[in-house]
């Protein structure tokens, strides 16, 4: 894997265009992560998600999970019946994103003293 080296300075448009940019956003989001958690448990519909995350209202669920598909971290198959059912289920490429966003958390816990401290000592 090679890494691109950041040319100072950096523009907005040089920013905007890293393919990173917009996934460390997807990241630092409030609810991404938390959605792409539960699904990793297994295809869940819209309601059951609604239930699984609290303090989520139903829009800003159905903006995530929206853009979370757009993305192609997760896939939505409408199922047929009355009403139909509507199934969210996590891709490969969600999977492999889970990857790294488990070991920033990880490297958290692990560092959660000292992270603390740091932030005592900047009051």
């Amino acid at each position: 894997m090679s890494t691109a080296a950041i040319t100072v300075p950096v523009t907005v448009d040089d920013h905007e265009e890293c393919p990173a940019t917009r996934m460390l956003r997807r990241v630092g989001d409030k609810w991404s992560v938390l959605i792409l958690s539960v699904l990793e448990g297994g295809p869940r519909g819209f309601n059951e998600l609604d239930r699984s995350v609290e303090g989520l209202s139903r829009r800003m669920l159905t903006r995530t999970l929206r853009a979370l598909e757009e993305d192609g971290l997760l896939s939505r198959t409408v199922r047929p019946g009355v009403p139909p059912r509507v199934d969210y289920a996590l891709t490969e490429l969600g999977r492999s994103f889970l990857e790294p966003v488990r070991a920033v958390g990880l490297w958290a816990l692990a560092h959660q003293s000292e992270l603390e401290a740091a932030r005592a000592r900047g009051r």
